[in-house]
């Protein structure tokens, strides 16, 4: 079977596309019908060795090509994704489930990054140290770390592998992909554009398959000197353990418990239409989307009547379908957590304003659907307010004062992205540089910009990515001390 052009075999090493060592094959189930998409190749350890022998042969070649001709490749990728972005909107759709129009913007994010790396590719600079020795010159040099293991999640399985590829070829490393089990055939189509791209064989390689076979086998290779992982906190800390014994470098986004705090001095009517935008794109099933809301006492009531009301106007349904806001969950094992933590909030005194249980199923319907859901009478020891929901239910609970609202966002292990509301700019400023989180919007929920840092802290992650910042972690820097020997007249 073929979708746009994308065959069974979708395992790619050394510049061909084969079927996975073993033989093995599994489905690609659309989220939203339940129906079988096509199959793909459940590639495993012996695969993963493969792709990396060849991104190692790779290496010399590639890292020695001058960074405008490294460039020169990221800039047709950039624009071959613009071609396809239809195309590759669809794919994302059909295995991911997310509505078109949001699958759209993700292909543009991604080809943005893509784009600004081409142009980063460039400023990669060394820098001369003044000594402390007149006889002596000190300098550094930037160089690729070498072959790099990207890991991506599949809530974003395009933006994800460009905002990976993207610095990681500029830098002049080699790359072996593993996209989610979930979505690799999102994965599939932007290797077929490097590919059409002329991206020399063995730059980059692709191992759809088992990841915990794949992830081991990367691990023990040691020729592999950086691992770039977006997923949970619980893999980041098993690949932090695992990869003790070769000291790898790590480069992990994980989860995030993203607070919203509203203050009574806030543009109500923005803050609700934002809160809404966040929690709900991509049916809640992202790591910066609120988690949780905090409403200040005086305007608590104004801002759950308004949100509930929109809320209660989202429309369900298959991504594919004009006017679809909110698409299904990616799997039952997710669908069992949003249950399981509603029920949870339930059991311990919490209200249901809106939504809290799965939608009659019909033809349009068969999928991994939950509504969009509000809670209200929220209190601390629930799940919700603890763990990462990832899906389409916000709690919201009130604050009085400015310090507990800080104080209630803080009390996580968790320090990706978190949210304020308020017109007042002194506050702004004293809450901002309080929350302790790698990200914060000010009036805005959607800081993810190729030119931009992002990353999180505590249990949230190590690293950048996107930004000057972004291609520093595919780089070494190399220090020379050279001495000088006194001139003879």
């Amino acid at each position: 079977m073929k979708i746009n052009g994308i065959k069974e075999n979708t395992i790619f090493i050394d510049g061909v596309w084969r079927e996975a060592a073993g033989g093995k094959t599994e489905a690609v189930l659309n989220p939203a019908t339940l129906e079988h998409i096509m199959s793909f190749s459940y590639g495993d350890e012996k695969d993963a060795r493969l792709a990396v022998q060849a991104a190692k042969d790779a290496l010399p070649l590639w890292s020695a090509k001058t960074a405008r001709e490294r460039s020169g490749y990221l800039y047709r990728a950039y624009q071959l994704m613009m071609e396809r972005q239809e195309d590759l909107a669809v794919i994302l759709t059909t295995e991911q489930g997310k509505p078109l129009a949001e699958s759209r913007g993700e292909i543009a994010s991604a080809a943005s990054y893509l784009l600004w790396y081409a142009e980063e590719a460039n400023r990669i600079y060394g820098e001369m140290i003044p000594s402390s020795n007149k006889g002596k010159r000190l300098f550094t040099i930037p160089q690729p770390i070498g072959v790099v293991a990207a890991i991506t999640p599949w809530n974003f399985p395009s933006s994800m592998i460009a905002r990976k590829l993207g610095p990681a070829l500029a830098a002049g490393c080699t790359v072996v992909l593993k996209p989610a089990e979930q979505t690799p055939l999102s994965a599939v189509g932007l290797v077929k554009i490097f590919e059409e791209a002329g991206l020399p064989k063995g730059v980059l390689n692709l191992v759809t398959g088992d990841p915990a076979s794949i992830g081991k086998a990367w691990l023990e290779e040691q020729d592999v000197r950086l691992i770039t992982f977006t997923g949970s906190t619980e893999v980041g800390k098993h690949l932090m353990r695992s990869s003790a014994d070769n000291v790898k470098k790590l480069s992990l986004e994980l989860g995030g418990h993203a607070p919203i705090l509203v203050f009574e001095d806030a543009d109500i009517d923005q803050a609700v239409s934002l809160s809404l935008m966040s929690k709900f794109r991509n049916a809640g099933q992202t790591c910066i989307c609120a988690n949780r809301i905090y409403v200040q006492e005086s305007i608590y009531n104004h801002f759950v009547k308004k949100l509930v009301e929109k809320v209660k106007q989202l429309k369900m349904g298959n991504g594919l379908e004009t006017g679809i806001e909110i698409g299904p969950l990616i799997d039952n094992h997710a669908l069992e957590k949003v249950q399981s933590h509603v029920q949870d909030a339930i059991n311990k005194g919490a209200s249901i304003t809106a939504g809290g249980n799965r939608p009659s199923l019909s033809k349009n319907l068969k999928g991994f659907y939950y509504t969009p859901t509000v809670l209200t009478g929220i209190t601390d020891e629930m799940l919700v307010m603890k763990e990462e929901t990832f899906g389409p239910v916000v709690p919201i609970q009130s604050f009085t004062s400015e310090e507990e609202a800080i104080e209630k966002a803080n009390l996580t292990s968790y320090g990706l992205a978190s949210y304020v509301f308020t017109e007042n700019i002194n506050r702004a400023w004293r809450v901002m540089e309080q929350l302790e989180y790698g990200i914060i919007g000010i009036n805005d929920v959607f800081p993810a910009a190729a030119e931009a840092p992002f990353g999180g802290i505590k249990q949230s992650g190590q690293g950048k990515e996107g930004g000057r910042e972004g291609m520093m972690e595919y780089v070494e820097m190399k220090y020379i001390s050279m001495g000088l020997k006194e001139a003879e007249y």
